[in-house]
């Protein structure tokens, strides 16, 4: 019999209620054993379930009437019940065996799970997956599914991922497709591997699975300083980049007469590096792939005018007189652009601070892998006004912790400074530096 962990009671919970303890065992629900979240979702989706847990060799069954999907309040050892599939790649891009020894573990280990794709947004190769773990995404309409594709050329596919079983994936693309579970797509630019006719060759391929492949997003391969030892991959230069715009600009004109959607969609990072203008809000749609920095710009920009076209009629008065904010180096030119329109519209003084990254390597240049030490490094000894404002995507989701496991309270006490922390919203970045 399989015995889940129960290591917390969520407070007021209908588990708490019925005094439910922790270091008890779920045992069944509705009289089925749980093997992961996805049975324990299913069968706990109705407003009336049974379940069997056992507390000091004893067990106990509990009828519960609830909300339908009502979370009753038990809390696992495991996010999936059982233990998340740890990716069986070795891909030459690989991000994570790019980061330095120091970094905590949470950061350094590498999933590959459907479930995870489904319930934090993570993206799968497949190439951990069989048919039985299909046929569950379909029982459970997983939908989207997040699919780490990079090409459909399946020989270059097992050499881009170093996996004999990389070239399963358009099999299980294909009865996703048949069975109408939704996919977005995500493709890692490689120079030399997967681009140019490789890339044009992996859209067109990818063209017969839509509309279920609803969006197709492409981002330039992203590398650090750490790659001892890896296969030698080069950074595009700006043509390189200037010509995937104009290739790829071709598609999605194609897309949009052909299904009312670009459904391809490049990263902002390709038309930061290359000095080419970004598409406006429109042309982003609902932002399907807004994580993977898709749109991140445009958005922003579009919620800061917004805001400052509410704050003109509301007549409001600027609180904050000369005040700090840092940026990675991508976006800096965009973050200097709002805070120059605020600094004259409100008369307040904003210094815009761009961060190299020393951690990583100044070729990674987003702002959501900076690092306390690298701005503490960079910022040390400057009169940085009232107050510094950092954004929230630099720190871990539950806490104010950095990459580098410096916490905001100890930056702020480095620098000797009050640190605010900003969502990533351009409305919110301007009534913070306003001090609203």
């Amino acid at each position: 019999m399989i015995k889940n962990k129960i290591i917390n009671i969520k407070k007021d919970s209908i588990a708490e209620e019925l005094g439910i303890m922790p270091n008890s065992y779920l045992l069944s629900v509705n009289g089925k054993e749980i093997y992961d979240v996805l049975d324990y979702k299913f069968e706990m989706s109705d407003d009336f379930v049974t379940i069997e847990i056992e507390y000091n060799n004893e067990i106990d069954e509990y009828e519960i009437e609830k909300y339908i999907d009502e979370d009753i309040g038990l809390v696992f050892e495991e996010e999936l019940i059982d233990c998340p599939k740890r990716c069986q790649n070795k891909c030459v891009f690989c991000f994570m065996d790019q980061l330095p020894t120091n970094m905590r573990s949470t950061l350094t280990f590498k999933d590959d799970d459907y479930r995870l794709s489904f319930l934090t947004g993570n993206y799968v190769t497949f190439s951990n997956c069989n048919e039985k773990d299909i046929d569950r995404i379909i029982k459970y309409k997983l939908s989207p599914i997040n699919i780490s594709i990079h090409t459909t050329n399946l020989e270059l596919r097992k050499k881009m991922l170093n996996n004999p079983h990389a070239d399963n994936i358009l099999g299980y693309i294909q009865k996703l497709y048949d069975n109408q579970i939704y996919m977005n797509g995500q493709i890692v630019l490689c120079p030399d591997y997967n681009d140019k006719e490789e890339l044009i060759k992996t859209i067109n391929d990818l063209e017969k699975y839509i509309p279920y492949m609803q969006s197709i997003c492409i981002v330039p391969v992203g590398l650090t300083d750490y790659r001892e030892g890896l296969t030698p991959i080069r950074i595009f230069t700006v043509d390189e980049l200037k010509k995937t715009i104009e290739d790829i600009s071709v598609i999605q004109n194609r897309f949009i007469q052909k299904y009312g959607s670009s459904i391809v969609f490049l990263s902002d990072e390709f038309y930061l590096k290359s000095n080419t203008p970004i598409p406006d809000y429109s042309f982003y749609e609902e932002f399907p792939q807004l994580e993977n920095g898709v749109g991140m710009v445009s958005l922003f920009k579009y919620m800061f005018n917004k805001r400052l076209e509410e704050l003109k009629e509301q007549k409001v008065i600027c609180k904050n007189k000369r005040v700090s904010t840092v940026t990675g180096r991508l976006i800096e030119s965009t973050i200097c652009e709002c805070a120059s329109i605020l600094k004259e519209q409100y008369n307040v003084d904003i210094q815009v601070f761009g961060i190299d990254n020393d951690f990583f390597g100044r070729n990674i240049t987003v702002t959501g892998l900076l690092t306390g030490e690298d701005i503490y490094n960079q910022l040390k000894g400057k009169d940085l006004g009232e107050r510094l404002y950092i954004c929230d995507n630099m720190l871990k989701d539950d806490e104010d912790v950095f990459l580098d496991n410096m916490t905001v309270k100890e930056l702020s006490a480095k620098l000797g400074i009050e640190i605010v922390i900003i969502y990533n919203n351009g409305g919110d970045f301007i009534d913070q530096l306003l001090g609203l």
